[in-house]
């Protein structure tokens, strides 16, 4: 039977002159999978390091099981059955899966050597109980990032943990692999540990939470059972206000001339492909993962070479055979990577904000800093980045204001076109909103703009045209009423003839 395994009553952390929790409170029960959500900055990751040992709490009280406990380290919170699974992984690769699972707390014989034998036994017995795809003796570098995950799930077990903390766990995970930990989470749930899970995603909350608690601006706002979930009231919870439909604002949009064609574009996985987008339009493409979106904006953009076929800016053959040249042209890509691709996070989000246009304010290889900087205080301000100034450091910034530097960074080209490559994936509710009034105004003001995305309702809700790709293969289009997610997933999942 369920019992109350968890709960931190009045919870508190301040850093300097930022609070970033208030008196707040969480109670978990055991065969319980409980969401834990708000947007980024919510105070989440925070709570979860004081639950964890990473920090100390200024107030507040923390029960185990209806014992009273003080963590103090990492090892505390292991020691009472408290485990946290990082976002960012810490499986060691130079080591076999056993070494990883004790690490720290290695078995030893009665010589004092270390007891593999034993290690490896019980590693094993847990990975079967995980039905992992490999044994304790294999190799850390030679797992994949879900393996990985299973790893240090294997890590909790074996330390008897009764709560699992899972920081956005399906982030860089194929859907196949998500489905799969699904099946791992809801087991570890009817064995009766308590899952802590936090995450942005809805549809993974509406499939997997018991219950959900929902923190703003670092305070409690307030807690739903399962029967209560539905995702406009979680968001109104978390962002203050009624967001009502994200996507209303597309309707009335009038597309203009054609700005970008693309005419039997070949190369890698992707077959010749062909389609248009107007000025002042929004077109997305849609497909299922590895459905060659990505290599065929890569190709457009001059990112990777293409084999055969040609593209038309505003009516004129254009000779992109690098990036540099589709900047010149006014054609902007927002990779599907921020941070791998995009992004300087060492760098200021004044750097980050004005690589693309450094030529343009300098002079005799001079450059104009006072521009520049009054360049980045703009966009700050037009795109209501969170931010300390143009000084600060992007790889400190959250996931949503990351992803609107990187916008900004397009913007200051005048793009005529626009591509952007999963524009949302990684960002709160309260970014997303932001991110779809920003590509809304673009196109207001007349840019083409491609929306690569694998939210359906995304991109039903904010393209005006969807093409939709299967194994490097436009295989049709839907425009107007055709815009079902029934019509775009026949298309991704079965042939047909390409639209015109």
């Amino acid at each position: 039977m369920s019992q109350i395994v968890l709960q931190m009553q009045g919870i508190s952390k301040r850093f300097g002159a930022t609070q970033a929790l208030n008196n707040v409170q969480l109670t978990v029960h055991s065969h319980e999978i409980h969401a834990l959500m708000g947007e980024n900055g919510a105070g989440k990751s925070t709570l979860m390091k004081v639950l964890s040992g990473v920090y100390q709490p200024d107030a507040g009280t923390i029960s185990v099981a209806g014992n009273p406990v003080v963590i103090n380290r990492t090892t505390d919170a292991r020691n009472v059955g408290i485990n946290l699974i990082y976002q960012e992984l810490s499986v060691a690769t130079n080591l076999t899966v056993a070494e990883n699972v004790f690490l720290g707390s290695e078995l030893r014989t009665r010589w004092g050597t270390a007891d593999t034998t034993q290690m490896v036994a019980r590693t094993n017995e847990v990975l079967r109980s995980l039905d992992a795809p490999f044994d304790a003796t294999t190799p850390a570098r030679k797992l994949s990032i879900a393996q990985q995950q299973q790893v240090e799930i294997a890590r909790a077990l074996i330390h008897r943990g009764r709560i699992l903390i899972m920081d956005e766990p399906t982030a860089a995970l194929s859907d196949r692999e998500t489905e799969a930990l699904f099946q791992i989470v809801r087991k570890l749930r009817n064995e009766g540990i308590a899952i802590i899970y936090i995450s942005h995603r809805m549809a993974e909350v509406d499939a997997l939470a018991d219950r959900v608690t929902v923190l703003r601006d670092g305070g409690y706002v307030g807690e739903l059972n399962r029967e209560e979930l539905e995702p406009g009231r979680i968001v109104q919870m978390m962002v203050g206000r009624p967001l009502g439909d994200f996507y209303q604002h597309k309707t009335g949009r009038v597309p203009g001339r054609v700005m970008l064609e693309v005419e039997n574009v070949a190369g890698g996985k992707v077959k010749p492909a062909s389609f248009k987008v107007h000025a002042g339009e929004v077109l997305g493409l849609a497909g299922l993962v590895g459905a060659g979106r990505t290599e065929l904006a890569r190709l457009i953009f001059g990112a990777d070479a293409k084999a055969s076929g040609r593209v038309l800016l505003d009516g004129k053959e254009v000779n992109i055979r690098e990036p540099l040249n589709a900047i010149r042209l006014g054609i902007g890509y927002l990779p599907e990577d921020r941070k791998g691709q995009g992004l300087f996070l060492q760098l200021s989000a004044l750097s980050n904000t004005s690589m693309n246009v450094l030529s343009l304010h300098s002079r005799a290889g001079v450059v104009n800093h006072p521009a520049l900087r009054k360049l980045t205080q703009e966009a700050i301000a037009r795109l209501n980045i969170k931010v300390p100034g143009p000084d600060g450091i992007v790889g400190g910034l959250s996931g949503g204001n990351q992803q609107k530097v990187l916008l900004a960074r397009w913007l200051e080209i005048c793009p005529k076109v626009l591509i952007l490559d999963e524009p949302t994936r990684g960002v709160d509710v309260g970014a997303k909103s932001e991110i779809y009034r920003i590509i809304n105004d673009l196109a207001a003001s007349g840019v083409a703009i491609v929306v690569i995305s694998s939210e359906l309702p995304e991109v039903i809700g904010i393209c005006d045209r969807i093409v939709v790709m299967r194994e490097g293969v436009i295989t049709g289009e839907c425009q107007g009423a055709q815009i079902t997610q029934e019509n775009i997933m026949t298309l991704a999942t079965h042939a047909t003839s390409a639209a015109a």
